[in-house]
């Protein structure tokens, strides 16, 4: 990876992440700058870039900082050099495996949330226009669908 340092102020542009979310992470031990530069501004590197990356996708999946700490822990054992060997290399793959799991699941209880959010706000705009849609036309034994 590309070894060019750049301030906090662009990292938060490139990764969308505001200044205090990133602190927040450095003060979690999440992410560490890769230097400081001679005034004591932090420095990060495309390495540090990506490491934010996957706790930005991981965040809104509802991952906890233990969680994403696990799994970047996991992904820079298997990353570094010399690679993990053997059963080592075959826990940490295993650990990687299930945080793909959880997400998955995550990615579809969260298509289950949007499907009903979508639902009521059509009935909601149903309402306001004057038109019934299955979404609010009442279901039981007294109607007459």
């Amino acid at each position: 990876m590309d070894d060019k340092h750049m301030q906090i102020g662009e990292v938060a542009a490139r990764t969308e992440l505001s200044l205090r979310t990133i602190r927040h992470y450095e003060e979690t031990g999440l992410v560490i700058p890769s230097a400081r530069s001679q005034g004591g501004f932090r420095l990060y590197t495309e390495t540090d870039i990506a490491r934010l990356m996957v706790i930005r996708r991981m965040k809104p999946l509802g991952f906890t900082l233990d969680e994403m700490r696990d799994l970047l822990e996991a992904t820079d054992r298997l990353d570094a050099a010399p690679p993990a060997g053997g059963d080592e290399r075959e826990v940490l793959q295993q650990r990687v495996a299930a945080y793909e799991q959880a997400a998955v699941q995550k990615i579809e209880d969260l298509r289950v949330q949007l499907a009903r959010a979508e639902e009521f706000a059509g009935a909601l705009r149903a309402r306001l226009t004057g038109t019934r849609s299955e979404a609010t036309t009442p279901r039981g034994p007294d109607s007459r669908a």
